[in-house]
């Protein structure tokens, strides 16, 4: 099937589905592109998933876009796989970039999704309501300037490096991560006594 046949068979199928969800079909750069209202976009993406005519069962990934041109909306950005068509398709929900930025979440449908969103929330500060565990992934939990890849975003920051600094060495991310998100739990017997005093205090000692 070609790109094209993907995209306009899709599109008249959520069409059909969904008249309200499916708002534009194209192709750019040889990819099929569907943009869907955000309201009913997770309805959308349980029936892509599980429609035996669609049967896109993967996550390849999510992230967000947002354009130089403050006109232009931002957008949370899904990249698709159907494993037994061996097709892709990419779905956009369009946000304004000044008005509230939440989707909902797709974890219950990809569980590959949590730490995608987690990202995406960190960078451009999008939230997706149903996260079971919606934090910080690439700053640390309590990074206050704002969210890095936003266009009004300052490309040094709103501080100076030397607070950015200062702000990062207080930083305590073992007051927010486990010991296996940190990657040392196979290590704990081979950390400093004090460092193993305080992940003990924190009621994180490995059994």
């Amino acid at each position: 099937m070609t790109v094209a046949a993907v995209a306009a068979d899709t599109f008249a199928a959520l069409k059909s589905a969904f008249p309200d969800g499916a708002l534009e079909s194209k192709i750019v750069c040889g990819q099929a592109i569907v943009t869907v209202a955000n309201e009913p976009a997770h309805a959308i993406f349980q029936w892509l998933q599980t429609d035996p005519s669609q049967q896109f069962n993967y996550l390849t990934d999510l992230t967000c876009v947002e354009y130089r041109d403050p006109e232009l909306p931002l957008e949370v950005v899904y990249q698709l796989r159907s494993l037994d068509r061996k097709i892709d398709l990419r779905v956009k929900i369009q946000l304004d970039p000044d008005g509230p930025l939440a989707v909902r979440s797709v974890v219950d449908l990809w569980h590959g999704a949590e730490w995608l969103e987690r990202e995406v929330w960190d960078m451009f500060g999008v939230s997706f309501a149903g996260h079971p565990d919606l934090r910080r992934i690439l700053m640390w939990e309590g990074y206050s300037e704002g969210f890095p890849l936003r266009k009004s975003f300052p490309l040094r920051g709103h501080w100076s490096r030397a607070e950015q600094t200062r702000q990062a060495l207080e930083a305590n991310p073992e007051a927010y991560y486990s010991l296996e998100e940190l990657s040392i739990a196979e290590a704990y017997h081979e950390l400093p006594a004090d460092v193993r005093e305080r992940l003990a205090a924190a009621g994180k000692v490995l059994p």
